[in-house]
């Protein structure tokens, strides 16, 4: 079984794009950590700022980490760099055509599509901003859920046929 064109030219696209996103978002929280006068290309106005956003206690361990940990703690990174790991592990387990492969696949982006609710909710309703960034990168994620659930729903599909 072969990997489908499409599902590969997506994929690498909206990998690509997650990568991109996160490293911007972490270029800009860092550059905001050095500097507070930085002002990112993403910040257009009061309401419109990615770096408030990042800089926020939810930039973070999804602001939930620091109840657990010490703010400064190891495991309390950036959201960016979860979103770089996700990213590359979504890449990586594309790569692979198996039924585990996929399953790992879509729970993940399960999760990720969860915590891109939680960020959305919290970007609304606490920070009461928009931020270009995250959003983008909850399209992201859900057009990866989207591609993940065709992906497993093809490779149940081909062992089905295979028996």
């Amino acid at each position: 079984m072969a990997m489908p064109t499409w599902e590969r030219k997506s994929r690498i696209f909206l990998c690509v794009l997650g990568l991109f996103l996160s490293v911007y978002a972490l270029h800009v929280e860092l550059s905001r950590e050095r500097n507070p006068d930085y002002r990112a290309m993403c910040d257009l106005g009061e309401s419109v700022s990615c770096s408030k956003v990042f800089t926020s206690r939810w930039g973070r361990g999804f602001g939930l980490v620091q109840f657990f940990l010490a703010q400064d703690s190891l495991l309390n990174q950036p959201n960016s760099v979860l979103g770089l790991v996700f990213y590359t592990l979504q890449m990586g387990l594309g790569l692979s055509l198996s039924k585990k492969a996929a399953a790992l696949l879509v729970l993940s982006s399960w999760v990720s599509v969860a915590g891109s609710l939680y960020l959305a909710s919290i970007l609304a309703f606490v920070l009461g901003d928009f931020c270009m960034v995250c959003v983008s990168t909850y399209i992201v994620n859900f057009a990866l859920l989207f591609t993940n659930l065709r992906r497993r729903t093809a490779v149940e599909g081909m062992k089905l046929k295979a028996r």
